[in-house]
């Protein structure tokens, strides 16, 4: 079986983009990149939540 080659992923770029159009995907782009650091965020913050009471229970 094929995979996808570089040619036939350009040809998807370029009806994506004439269907779209530039702004709505720029705009999709950035909303998902929000979307992505605010995942991050929130792990990072139960993350340290974690540490943050396991040093409570060592102390006490």
């Amino acid at each position: 079986m094929a995979g996808i080659s570089l040619w036939q992923l350009v040809i998807v770029g370029v009806i994506v983009i004439m269907l779209f159009g530039t702004k709505k995907l720029r705009g999709a782009g950035s909303d998902l990149g929000q979307v992505i650091k605010g995942f991050k965020d929130a792990t990072k913050e139960k993350e340290l939540d974690k540490v943050d009471e396991k040093e409570r229970t060592k102390i006490n």
